[in-house]
């Protein structure tokens, strides 16, 4: 028969929630988030030191590749790809946090989560256009140009298409979703709840003509706060589960 050998009455509030089975998925939670905020960092530099021709034509993207094949698969977004599937761990950490405080809503997010994950890496074919603006500039023919043309054109088509709008979509009603569960609960502050909120519903700005871009920029810094406030209570949750841990006995 297992029994608590502690008496701190934080551990034992903790242990309602924190289920120190799980400790190593709260500390990889906390190190995905906090790469997250890097990569965040990172993509901003690039994004401010070298403009990426966002509005041009596959020819502007292909002498981008070019001139600068590590930039260009920047500009493409390829370290976003790595912050979606980083985004894998963190979710699921968020979820298991979450799940007996609301089971429909914290499944409902991990969901919506994932599907936001698998759209925008179908929405970023980094690689795919790298190969096609080496292919163009390799090609001796007007014909076979026009043809890598014509297939960047449609790679550059489905950067702004439907896919990316479903994940900008589901990402930001995901994170109303687990914002509102962790106001339901004391597992993390309100503030972090809160900055989510704000982040998301800057989100949509995207969608409001002239000065929705900059509303949508704004996201990000709120986005930039919440991924530090939440892998710095994911270390301390993973640092938690493991003195439960060793507390029961």
């Amino acid at each position: 028969m297992t029994t608590v050998t502690a008496t701190n009455p934080t551990l034992q509030s903790k242990a309602e929630h924190v289920n120190s089975a799980w400790t190593s998925l709260y500390t990889l939670g906390g190190i995905s988030a906090f790469l997250m905020v890097l990569i965040i960092i990172i993509q901003l530099i690039i994004f401010m030191s070298a403009p990426q021709p966002l509005d041009g034509t596959a020819l502007d993207w292909f002498m981008l590749f070019q001139k600068n094949m590590l930039i260009g698969l920047i500009g493409f977004e390829l370290l976003m790809i790595v912050y979606m599937i980083l985004f894998i761990p963190l979710a699921l950490a968020l979820f298991i946090l979450f799940r007996r405080a609301s089971p429909s809503w914290t499944t409902l997010y991990l969901a919506l989560s994932l599907i936001g994950v698998m759209c925008f890496i179908t929405a970023r074919p980094a690689f795919e256009m790298l190969t096609l603006s080496n292919g163009y500039y390799a090609a001796n023919t007007d014909a076979l140009r026009a043809a890598f043309l014509a297939a960047g054109e449609a790679k550059l088509a489905s950067f702004h298409g439907t896919a990316f709008h479903i994940s900008y979509i589901l990402g930001s009603i995901a994170g109303l979703i687990i914002s509102f569960v962790m106001l339901k609960t004391n597992i993390f502050s309100k503030t972090t709840a809160y900055v989510r909120i704000a982040s998301s519903v800057c989100d949509f700005g995207l969608y409001i003509p002239t000065v929705g871009i900059y509303i949508s920029i704004l996201s990000v810094l709120f986005l930039f706060i919440w991924n530090i406030l939440v892998a710095r209570r994911l270390f301390q949750l993973g640092k938690v589960s493991g003195n439960i841990r060793g507390a029961i006995k």
